[in-house]
């Protein structure tokens, strides 16, 4: 029988109503395996996934390839964002078989879950150059009756190989070392498309954030160019949806021009702080209008009625990728009438003949940025278009709440709510916020995934690191230490449950989690950063903070172990460049004082790669050690110290004061902030 009918994931209840006999991951499913000797079909996706709907349509809903699968298989359904600790596993597994990994993952296990073989996407029958499904299970099948010494030995191998760590004491980077890496990494990026070069293009928010601190450290003029034309490329590319707000996942050309059709929350989270750092470099329209846009989507298509964000919107809409986003001219032209439809297609490449699949995708990467005097038409003729969109079939919502994604936009809205002038902003990250601390904590932990009222715990590392960076974004912004006291309960929490020992880094999960083959310990960047290196940028906001020395050690700590990965694979380890570059050079800009109000907006807009802001209240002081502490307790009027180790400069009263000494402590290198 199918198990899937109370489950909560919107992916799991998609097929609640296959033939296949579905479990969902947990010690019963393993024990079912165990007790009839069968090997486990595990299957792995998520909603936003066109190929996973495929293969479903083809092969789940199929009764012959169920009973088939059936009778050879215990048959695992996962959810990849419920539970990114056993997709972290099977795609490793996937990796070392020589596969280069994607959704559906289909792995076969052993009935103690360990990985055996696998794949990805399996065409019913065969062609794409895959074998077909069916062939694969009865092969499978019979590998495991008959000759089971070679499902024995690829167990093994891929066994042995999974429980390899990453981690090393590889020594230490310096600011110099980090530069070599940004000038290689600008070598990398599309000088005609931006992004890294070929196709698919995805964003990749913390290569790009590493090209920006690159490039203000050094004062690179063509990695900053690089930086902006990779973001202007993709704000005017198809990937970006110029009706409603928000990006894609990724782009299936090197153009940006071909979305791959889901809209996911981390991706948009992400991107928000970029293109809120870019306007601040800029003053361009262009990427303002972007960071609203992507805000403008959430509040209108992605928060839930309790105030928190859902995961994700489907590539597919009445069976086809894409459906909802495209358009005809002739439809054009059937909402703005001939006159505003043709203007419209010359600035969006809208033809007759399409610019994909025979539909068109609307982009400007033709047209380039509108001229300001034309700029207020187009807004009138794009939200004509928008309420006809709305008419059509939409896609499906994945409207679970995952903490760490929400943790991840949480901290993007605030960061960029200073840059941008958008304090409504905070406004909707405070309820969000509160909205995951007060519902999905138990004494002090945090869940993963809450929908309907159940809650999967309990949560990851990234849960617990992500929003404690969000925390201590809102306690910048707001000065209420409750958002503090929050970050170093996670702090405590990711420090007692999920640091192992032996390599001094974060595992995934917790002491006491379900059993895994092996307890997971990535240190590299996936479509979200890694949970170590969101960990060790708020280890060293929270010392820069509250001037506590363990924080910093507990940083350098983390950030030591893993200097050998990031230095061999520096791509994948961005995130923990990242906190490097905050550890060595970041700033603490102190404000205290009666009506310092400006003065603390000022600090605020700094941009956040190299600072943390601190607002000291009337009845706070400084620790007796604080190299600031005369300074900030003789103040009666505004006054701002800026700060970095035990190195502060002489209080200064105004903005343009305070700009100057952060470019004087960064050595004039901050990006904009000396900008008016």
């Amino acid at each position: 029988m199918n198990r899937l009918n109370e489950a909560s994931s919107p992916y799991l209840l998609q097929h609640r109503d296959n033939p296949v006999h579905w479990w969902e991951w947990g010690p019963d499913a393993l024990a079912e395996a165990k007790r009839l000797n069968k090997p486990i079909l595990i299957s792995i996706g998520y909603a936003a996934c066109h190929w996973c709907h495929v293969m479903a349509q083809e092969s789940f809903e199929d009764p012959y390839v169920a009973a088939v699968m059936n009778e050879l298989f215990v048959n695992i359904k996962v959810d990849r964002e419920e539970r990114p600790d056993v997709d972290h596993v099977y795609m490793s597994a996937l990796h070392l078989l020589g596969e280069p990994g994607g959704w559906p993952l289909t792995m076969f296990l052993t009935p103690e879950g360990e990985p055996f073989w696998g794949g990805t996407y399996f065409p019913k029958e065969a062609r794409f150059g895959r074998p077909g499904f069916v062939g694969v299970l009865r092969e499978i099948g019979r590998l495991y009756r008959a000759e089971p010494e070679r499902i024995l030995k690829n167990r093994d191998a891929i066994k042995q190989h999974l429980a390899r760590t990453d981690t090393s004491d590889g020594g230490t980077l310096r600011l110099d070392d980090l530069d070599r890496l940004g000038a290689r990494l600008s070598e990398l990026v599309d000088p005609e498309n931006g992004g890294l070069q070929g196709a698919p293009k995805f964003p990749n928010p913390p290569i790009l954030e590493f090209l920006y601190r690159y490039a203000c450290r050094t004062g690179d003029e063509g990695a900053k160019k690089r930086f902006l034309l990779t973001l202007e490329r993709m704000a005017l590319g198809g990937i970006h949806d110029h009706l409603g707000g928000g990006f894609a996942r990724y782009s299936v050309d090197e153009r940006w021009l071909v979305p791959h059709f889901e809209k996911m929350l981390y991706d948009n989270a992400q991107l928000l702080e970029l293109y809120a750092l870019a306007y601040a470099e800029t003053g361009r329209a262009l990427f303002r209008d972007a960071a609203e846009g992507i805000v403008t989507w959430l509040r209108r298509e992605m928060t839930t009625p309790e105030g928190a964000f859902a995961s994700s919107l489907d590539a597919d809409s009445e069976g086809e990728e894409g459906r909802f986003y495209v358009w005809s001219l002739a439809e054009i032209r059937d909402v703005l009438g001939d006159e505003d439809a043709t203007f419209f297609a010359k600035v969006y490449d809208i033809t007759e003949e399409g610019n994909f699949e025979g539909s068109n995708i609307p982009n400007r990467l033709i047209s380039g940025e509108a001229p300001p005097a034309v700029a207020e038409r187009l807004a009138a003729l794009r939200a004509k278009l928008l309420e006809r969109r709305a008419t059509r079939v939409r896609p499906g919502l994945d409207d679970k709440v995952l903490a760490d994604w929400n943790g991840l936009m949480i901290g993007a809205l605030v960061r960029a709510s200073s840059l941008l002038d958008r304090p409504d902003w905070i406004t909707l990250a405070q309820r969000a916020y509160r909205f995951i601390a007060e519902a999905m904590t138990r004494d002090g932990r945090l869940g993963h995934s809450w929908r309907g009222g159940a809650l999967i715990f309990p949560g990851f590392a990234l849960d617990h690191a992500a929003m404690m960076r969000a925390a201590l974004a809102l306690f910048e912004a707001t000065s209420d230490r409750a958002y503090l006291r929050d970050a170093e309960t996670w702090r405590h929490r990711l420090l007692s449950d999920y640091r192992v020992e032996e390599t001094g880094c974060l595992a995934m999960t917790t002491r006491d989690s379900d059993t895994l083959v092996i307890r997971p310990q990535p240190t590299q960047d996936d479509a979200v950063p890694n949970a170590n290196g969101v960990f060790a940028e708020a280890l060293v906001r929270l010392a820069q903070l509250t001037e506590t020395d363990g924080d910093l050690h507990r940083a350098s700590d983390v950030l030591t172990r893993l200097v050998g990965v990031a230095r061999s694979s520096p791509l994948g380890h961005t995130s923990i460049l990242n906190a490097l570059d905050l550890h060595l050079r970041g700033l603490t800009i102190l404000v205290t004082g009666n009506n310092a109000d400006a003065l603390f907006e000022t600090g605020l807009k700094i941009p956040y790669p190299v600072r943390s802001v601190r607002r000291l209240q009337p009845d706070e002081e400084l620790d007796d050690n604080h190299p600031a502490k005369a300074l900030a307790s003789s103040s009666i009027g505004p006054r701002a110290l800026v700060c970095a180790g035990m190195r502060c400069s002489l209080p200064v009263t105004d903005a343009d004061g305070l700009k100057a000494q952060v470019r004087e402590m960064l050595g004039a290198k901050v990006g904009s902030a000396p900008k008016d």
